[in-house]
């Protein structure tokens, strides 16, 4: 091996050490400035309920990925932009399903076609409320 071979090793570590210490949260919050709430990296599946009249619209229902947490909001993942003011929230939690009303704060752009909708959690909606809920799972 030639004394000055470049190592592959390296050089993945070095892209991998940039990406991270770009996304790292922590450092991009010294740049925006301090946050109401600290936020918690956390990806899980969420269903998706878009609210029309204050009624979930159940056929129109559709699963993303959570990107973050925080005491009062979430990030969410979406595969395009959705003008989604007001939904509800499905979560899986241990064996049932968990349901939240959420209001749309910000829409941004990720690149690559993605978006993150951030949401203000409002309530949690009992499916007693929603009799239509009690049927949704993933």
């Amino acid at each position: 091996m030639p004394l000055f071979a470049q190592n592959k090793k390296l050089g993945v570590q070095s892209f991998v050490l940039k990406i991270v210490n770009n996304g790292c949260p922590e450092l991009r919050a010294l740049i925006e400035g301090p946050r109401l709430d600290r936020r918690v990296n956390l990806t899980m599946v969420v269903l998706m309920l878009p609210l029309e009249k204050k009624r979930p619209q159940v056929a129109q229902a559709f699963t993303a990925v959570t990107k973050e947490f925080s005491a009062t909001g979430v990030g969410v993942v979406l595969d395009g932009p959705k003008a989604l003011d007001k939904v509800i929230l499905g979560f899986r939690w241990e064996t049932e399903m968990v349901f939240v009303w959420a209001e749309a704060m910000h829409l941004s752009p990720m690149g690559g076609g993605f978006y993150q909708l951030g949401f203000r959690l409002i309530e949690i909606v009992h499916a007693g409320d929603y009799p239509e809920l009690r049927s949704l799972s993933f």
